[in-house]
């Protein structure tokens, strides 16, 4: 019987034995499996992630392992996570480590099927090489396809052979679609008239979806240019009417679902639109009465601002068209201020809205000028409803087929004749255009030239607009008026533009705050310089005075002032006196104004005895008859009061004197005209009396002639 020592040396052999038994036919079972592996053929490995050697490093590994197997150590778990220390399971965990060194994607996975399938005698099913498929170009939508720039694309069109087939169909879509792109997008106030044509140009019938989602895309982006916008449909719809209607349509629609979406930003720009289209009568005005009911049934602050802003742009062409219409909107707008369920914000707009109305809507009169394109005789209105069942033709923006595009495209050319009013008889033959071309060539050496170049007339006035600008930005650039008039004196003035220069200074001193006097300086100098400004700065205070009723009180009275200084320094000839008036009939208040504080001026600048004097010389008494008259005594006593009630009574001595001895003047006169009555009566009665004795004389004679005769006889008688 054993020894126990002996007995539990045993049992810790058995163990260790074991062991050394597993070991060997794990060995055992990785040479069968690299042998399984050449069988089937080499593959190439990619290398361990993990920058490791590989095989030899797990077979170091494996030794590592079973020099640590020691007695009473704990082996770990295999890596696949299942236990135990049999030989299956280290065959497993082995092969496991295999498929993981065959590189990423599960290459491992493949090589182990390709081994077994070896060991089977299985060969690896042979996969048909499909060729390589095409890649088709995504089918184009409303977008277009990819972009093509236009010199390819004209190229392609070009070398296109079909000019009716589908690609160049295709092609001339597109380019139909950049073009009225691209006119409707670069369309402004000052071009519209210009654009116009070039859109024409284009196949509006075909391209109508175009137009209309171009318009509004842009309409949208920009929504102050509405007014441009609403123009161009305007006049597109006098010759295409199904595009006006098509684009009104559609902007209903629009307006439609941003209502029930409450967008905001787009409910504006749609009633914007709108309000726009009524102005132009696209739409007809009975649409901006549905739409602003239907904005204030159910009132909240974003739909009222928007039926303000509506009312607003087209409450003008509403005033004019539907003046009933428009006061039970206002009414309505009175009730939801009343109420005061809404913002105070909405409510100071509402005010701000019944301030525009009462103001007659300044600012906002219905169609401007420059876009007012389309006669009254001509225009189509459309009478769409919020309520009626309208379709958008989305079909429309979308590139199809035509069968007939020849004929579709003969006919569009016969409506743009008839719209841009070409004439077809001035196409002709190719072959015949040059023969005419040569004989007329031939004819054009032969004869000789009648035609004489004209000469181009500047009716713009270019020119003077810019002599103005350059005396403008002279005279305020200048430091004093001797650089000013150096600088002026060297500008290039054509003969008989020298009034410019006159113009400009007074305009300039008139647009001042107060009086400067640099320009009287200036002004003194170019006289003093050239008689002949002198003359022109006398036209210039004939035309001031004739037109000084159109100017405000702070400009007369500078021009009052420059032509005073003018005056006292005698820059200008006194002689321009007699331009003035002063009666009650013959003035305004302006005029008073100006002759007040031109002898106000006069006064200080030249002392009230020295303007006295120059007044009373006997040489310039025919040019003060009218600022000192002395016809009748109304007119005397007006001018008397005038310069009294200024302060220059002085002035007035010589009239008080002939006022006084007026009614003995009038006396003398009527005695003297009496006196001539009286002389001129008493020559005619003398004359008669004359002539009345002569004949009582003659008379006389003849009766003594008589007696003489008769008595002689009786003499005679008395003697026989």
């Amino acid at each position: 019987m054993s020894s126990p020592s002996s007995s539990d040396s045993d049992r810790r052999r058995k163990p260790s034995k074991r062991r050394d038994d597993a070991d060997s036919d794990g060995d055992a079972a990785r040479e069968r499996r690299g042998e399984r592996t050449r069988r089937g053929g080499e593959r190439t490995r990619s290398p361990p992630r993990g920058g490791r050697g590989g095989r030899d490093t797990r077979e170091s590994r494996g030794d590592s392992r079973d020099r640590g197997g020691g007695r009473g150590r704990s082996r770990s778990p295999p890596r696949n996570g299942r236990g135990g220390g049999d030989h299956d399971g280290r065959d497993r965990g082995g092969r496991d480590r295999d498929s993981r060194d065959y590189g990423d994607g599960g290459g491992g996975r493949r090589d182990l099927r390709d081994n077994i399938r070896g060991s089977r005698g299985e060969t690896e099913p042979v996969v048909k090489e499909t060729e390589p498929k095409v890649r088709q170009p995504l089918a184009s939508g409303k977008a277009g396809g990819s972009y093509v720039p236009p010199f390819k694309l004209a190229q392609m069109m070009a070398e296109q052979a079909d000019k009716t087939g589908p690609e160049y169909q295709r092609m001339t879509w597109d380019a139909l679609k950049k073009s009225i792109n691209g006119l409707v997008n670069k369309v402004n106030g000052s071009n519209i008239k210009n654009i116009l044509p070039e859109l024409f140009g284009e196949n509006m019938i075909r391209g109508r979806g175009l137009f209309a989602r171009s318009v509004m895309k842009s309409q949208m982006a920009s929504p102050h240019f509405s007014p441009i916008f609403a123009a161009l449909v305007a006049v597109v719809n006098t010759k295409f009417p199904e595009l006006g209607e098509l684009v009104l349509k559609r902007v209903i629609l629009q307006f439609r679902r941003a209502f029930k979406r409450n967008d905001k930003p787009v409910c504006v720009a749609a009633t914007r639109f709108l309000a726009h289209l009524i102005n132009q009568q696209v739409a007809h005005e009975l649409l901006a009465l549905e739409l602003i009911t239907v904005l204030l049934a159910s009132p909240t602050d974003d739909s009222v601002e928007v039926a303000i802003e509506f009312v607003k742009e087209c409450g003008y062409t509403l005033h004019e068209l539907s003046p009933q219409g428009l006061h039970g909107i206002f009414e309505r707008f009175r009730g939801i201020l009343h109420e005061g369920e809404i913002d105070k914000r909405v409510q100071f707009m509402i005010e701000g809205l019944f301030a525009v109305r009462k103001a007659g809507f300044e600012g906002k009169q219905g169609v401007p000028s420059e876009l007012d394109l389309v006669d009254e005789e001509d225009q189509i209105v459309h009478e769409l409803s919020l309520d009626d069942e309208l379709q958008a033709e989305p079909t429309l923006d979308i590139f199809k087929v035509d069968l007939e595009y020849e004929e579709s495209e003969k006919k569009y050319d016969e409506i743009k004749k008839e719209v841009l009013g070409e004439s077809s008889s001035d196409e002709e033959d190719d072959g015949d255009g040059d023969e005419d071309e040569d004989e007329s060539s031939d004819e054009e050496e032969d004869r000789p030239s009648e035609q004489q170049q004209q000469a181009i007339e500047d009716q713009t006035e270019t020119n003077m607009v810019n002599l103005r600008r350059t005396i403008y930005l002279t005279i305020m650039s200048a430091l004093d008026f001797e650089e000013a008039g150096h600088k002026l004196m060297k500008i290039n003035i054509q003969p008989g533009q020298e009034v410019e220069i006159c113009t400009m200074l007074t305009e300039c001193c008139s647009q001042e705050r107060t009086f400067l006097r640099y320009y009287g300086l200036l002004a003194q100098r170019f006289c003093f310089i050239d008689q002949q400004y002198a003359q022109l700065f006398d036209e210039c205070f004939m035309k001031q005075y004739s037109t000084i009723h159109r100017l405000e009180t702070n400009k007369l009275r500078n021009v009052a002032k420059f032509f005073a200084h003018l005056l006292h320094t005698d820059a200008v000839s006194w002689t321009c006196m007699a331009y003035l008036q002063l009666t009650e009939e013959a003035t305004t208040s302006s005029s008073r104004i100006f002759i007040k504080i031109l002898f106000q001026e006069l006064s200080e600048g030249l002392g009230l005895r020295k303007l006295n004097d120059r007044m009373q010389d006997a040489n310039m008494t025919e040019y003060f008859q009218g600022i000192m008259p002395k016809d009748t005594p109304k007119n005397t006593r007006f001018a008397i009061n005038f310069f009294t009630s200024i302060g220059l009574g002085g002035l007035t001595d010589n009239l008080r004197e002939h006022l006084k001895n007026m009614p003995k003047m009038i006396m003398a006169a009527r005695k003297a005209a009496g006196g001539d009555d009286d002389s001129d009566s008493n020559s005619d009665s003398d004359s008669s009396s004359s002539s009345s004795s002569s004949s009582s004389s003659s008379s006389s004679s003849s009766s003594s002639s008589s007696s003489s005769s008769k008595s002689k006889p009786a003499k005679k008688k008395a003697r026989n």
